[in-house]
């Protein structure tokens, strides 16, 4: 098992341009769909955590992802498996790069896989709209968390620590 949950990580972590908001629908789709090893919710319930958690996030949610799994060993292998792609593809670019920096064709590859990454981020909007069952009641919500801070620079912690702040008021609230 941890070992097929390793080359799973490390698939993922090898294909995936973008960073790990462009990893969601691929990780979701290896850990959900195809190995079942947990459902959609339990999926967001990790994402959740693994945003608010210091550091790089496709490391986060691999073990968030691994320790629910197999506990620390499998924290351990998922946060391997995600880097290990990454460090080799960093060390060799440093190693290569000078000699390839104005490339027309590594330029052009580029441009074109901007608008991919865009789409790979995008995608896990969708996703996590429809997860947490948004209505046009709730749909202000994000709206309005994405104004505070795109237009007034509100800290995008201060902003989590309101919602959850507000949503814990609002499940006692609910409760009674």
């Amino acid at each position: 098992m941890l070992l097929k949950f390793f080359l799973t990580c490390n698939k993922i972590g090898a294909f995936t341009l973008g960073g790990g908001y462009a990893m969601i629908p691929i990780m979701e789709r290896e850990f959900v769909d195809k190995n079942q090893w947990m459902d959609k919710q339990e999926f967001m319930d990790i994402m959740v955590v693994a945003q608010t958690t210091p550091g790089i996030f496709s490391i986060d949610m691999a073990s968030h992802i691994g320790y629910k799994l197999r506990g620390v060993w499998g924290g351990i292998v998922g946060a391997l498996g995600i880097a290990i792609p990454s460090i080799i593809a960093i060390l060799l670019i440093a190693m290569f790069f000078h000699a390839f920096k104005d490339n027309v064709y590594v330029g052009k590859f580029f441009k074109g896989v901007r608008p991919a990454v865009v789409a790979l981020i995008a995608s896990p909007c969708f996703t996590m709209a429809k997860t947490a069952k948004l209505t046009w009641d709730t749909v202000w919500i994000p709206v309005v968390c994405c104004l505070l801070i795109a237009l007034l620079g509100v800290s995008p912690i201060l902003i989590i620590i309101a919602a959850g702040l507000g949503g814990y008021l609002w499940g006692r609230y609910t409760r009674k």
